[in-house]
This record gives structure tokens, C-alpha cells and sequence, in this order.
């Protein structure tokens, strides 16, 4: 089969290093490439089962010594991996969906919020590609208005490609965004018109945003992330 030997290669390469799965690679790339995570960083992992991105986050943050958290939110009880993670790594199941962004700040440092926000949801997949790429959006449109101000809402599949975001002038008090001034923001989309509008939002919201298809992605995944640096105050 077209493709199948790398995705081979990344299985046996994360069980040999004691990742939770395949997808401690796609991190481990953009660490790489955008250095988002460092010492005393606070990150916040959005669908963070099975754990591998917990393990790269904790990995990230270097020594014990040097600080920094990790918070992982998952539908699913996540057990923090034994390996690559220390106490400064812990887990929250609950439905980002419904958590109210003053929840999600109360567990940063002195609720002060995230320096890195990554989201690595994804929908139960239908087969549909319309529909799985819509729902797709929705959980990447939650990641973007918890980590900026402004109120969570799902807008239609035309606003997402028109770029259109709510005016947050009548935002009350629990919409102020989570992410910190100069932070940085990763979220897993399917590739489609839809996801291609994110990057029409971001861009004056950031300082960067750029796509990635991480080379541990498999072949017949339609799976692309946009990377969001420095977040302007």
C-alpha cells in the first residue's frame, strides 16, 4: 500500500522511545521547526489521549528545575504516561466544549493563563468529508475563541472562509481569551475550504500562521495543523 512503510516506521520508532503513539512525532517536528515550547512554558493540550503530546510538552519544558506546567483535557480519562512526563504534567477529563474559559484559566499558574495552547481534537469521523471537515472546524474554531478574546461561538462554514469573526465589544467577563500576550497557538484541521479561512483569522490576531503537514501524518489522513505565533496583545 501507497505510503505505508513511513507510517510503519513512526509506530515502531514511538513504541522503541516509550510514546504513548505515532503522534509524539508531529510535536516533536514543530518543536523543531517553531520552538514553541520552553523552559517554564505553560502549555495546554487540548484532546490530549492517549498522552504522546503530553510526553513531548513535558520533554520540552527541560529539567524539573526549570518550571513550567502541563495540562491535558480529553473526553476520555487520560492516565499522565509514566514516561517522559514528571509531576508537572496532569490531566482533566471534561468536554472542552461546555468548560467556561474561566475553568480552563483556573488551572494555568496564578490563573494567568497559557503561554502555548495546542489542540489536537478531532471529530468522530463520519467518512462524509463535508461533514467531518465542518465538525473539524467547529473544534477549531472553540481552540481560537479560548485562546483570544472574544465570545466562544461556531460560526457557518461562509464566515470561516470569509475570515469573519464576531466584534467582541459586548464580551462579558468570562471571554477573555486564555492565551497569553506573545503566546502560541497549534490547531489540528482536515484540510478543506473551511480550514483555509483560519489562517484569514489568525493572521492579523498573531504575529505568524503558517500550515504544516507533519511527515509523521499518515498518507490517507487529510489532517493539517496551523501553527499561530505570538500571540499581539
Amino acid at each position: 500500500m501507497s505510503g505505508a512503510g513511513t507510517p510503519d516506521f513512526f509506530y515502531r520508532e514511538a513504541q522503541r522511545l516509550g510514546y504513548a503513539a505515532r503522534s509524539a512525532f508531529k510535536l516533536l517536528q514543530m518543536q523543531k521547526q517553531y520552538k514553541l515550547i520552553k523552559p517554564g512554558s505553560s502549555v495546554l493540550d487540548l484532546g490530549c489521549a492517549p498522552g504522546a503530546w503530553l510526553q513531548v510538552a513535558c520533554q520540552s519544558l527541560g529539567p524539573l528545575k526549570n518550571g513550567g506546567v502541563v495540562v491535558g483535557i480529553d473526553l476520555k480519562k487520560v492516565k499522565v504516561p509514566s514516561m517522559h512526563c514528571d509531576s508537572r504534567v496532569k490531566t482533566v477529563c471534561a468536554d472542552v466544549m461546555k468548560l467556561p474559559k474561566d475553568e480552563i484559566r483556573a488551572f494555568s499558574p496564578q490563573r494567568k493563563g497559557f503561554s502555548v495552547i495546542l489542540s489536537d481534537m478531532c471529530p468522530l469521523v463520519s467518512g462524509i468529508t463535508t461533514k467531518d471537515a465542518v465538525l473539524s472546524a467547529e473544534l477549531g474554531m472553540q481552540a481560537l475563541h479560548l485562546a483570544v478574546r472574544g465570545p466562544a461561538l461556531a460560526p457557518s462554514g461562509d464566515e470561516i472562509q470569509k475570515g469573519e469573526h464576531h466584534d467582541d465589544s459586548t464580551s462579558g467577563p468570562d471571554d477573555d481569551g486564555i492565551l497569553q500576550p506573545g503566546g502560541h497557538l497549534v490547531i489540528k484541521l482536515l484540510e478543506s475550504e473551511d480550514a483555509q479561512g483560519f489562517s484569514r483569522i489568525c493572521k492579523p490576531l498573531f504575529r505568524k500562521a503558517s500550515w504544516l503537514r507533519p511527515k509523521a501524518t499518515r498518507s490517507s489522513s487529510r489532517e493539517i495543523y496551523l501553527i499561530c505565533q505570538g500571540l499581539r496583545p
